[in-house]
């Protein structure tokens, strides 16, 4: 975690503190190793969120794209359930950072917080950017600025992010310099939307505050309610 309290206040990881989990009151001491980023562990193995996954630095340097007070924001349900979510914004829309496998249980997450969206790793497996990159050429314009369709969702996207619940954006720059192939701009997140469109599935393409583009394409589609600071972002 990038947050631990001490006193009351949150505070990020830093040699020799011992601080106290915002989630479940249990010790925590500051990581501060060479080999991962800084972060908060439980002492011991205790784990109290059990969606929690280690972080890279590719997670943290979304996080840092967003106002600290809505990282990590313990949310819980009717049930009295509680998880920890990445990032939950002054509109309520949560956004979930996720860079390895995950299991069908992990994904119950939709259910969860309901008004949300994942962000993937698009580079953590080798086969996905060269798939995405062939499978392009099926994509289709839409009357909306931003939007596209394709019937076969399968050769764009992997196989188990494919008719998700809630939106869907792959992060194919991940932490690598950007580069130009087959006219794919690296910088854009590429969204699969829930639902379809005339039996279609439905892509979008958005310009996030990570690219290396310096903003040159613009965020599509903004007639809808978006977030004053991060405008290529729904707020629901």
């Amino acid at each position: 975690m990038r947050y631990a309290l001490i006193n009351g206040e949150r505070h990020e990881a830093e040699p020799r503190l011992v601080g106290t989990c915002p989630g479940c009151a249990q010790a925590m001491v500051a990581k501060c190793g060479d080999q991962r980023i800084h972060h908060w562990a439980h002492k011991g193995m205790r784990v109290c969120d059990p969606w929690w996954e280690p972080e890279t630095p590719w997670h943290r340097a979304w996080k840092r794209e967003f106002e600290d007070a809505w990282q990590e924001v313990i949310l819980h349900d009717e049930l009295a359930e509680k998880h920890i979510a990445d990032v939950r914004t002054d509109h309520g829309l949560v956004l979930e950072f996720q860079h390895s496998h995950i299991s069908p249980l992990e994904r119950s997450r939709e259910a969860f917080y309901r008004n949300m969206a994942w962000i993937v790793d698009g580079t953590r497996r080798k086969r996905d950017l060269p798939r995405f990159i062939d499978g392009h050429r099926s994509l289709r314009p839409s009357p909306w600025r931003g939007i596209y369709t394709t019937p076969f969702p399968q050769e764009c996207f992997p196989s188990d992010w494919l008719d998700r619940a809630v939106p869907v954006f792959f992060d194919f720059a991940g932490m690598e310099p950007l580069d130009q192939r087959a006219g794919i701009e690296r910088c854009l997140l590429w969204g699969l939307l829930p639902g379809r469109a005339d039996g279609h599935a439905r892509h979008r393409r958005s310009c996030p505050p990570t690219s290396r583009c310096g903003g040159a394409h613009p965020a599509p589609d903004r007639s809808g309610p978006r977030d004053r600071r991060h405008p290529w972002l729904p707020v629901s």
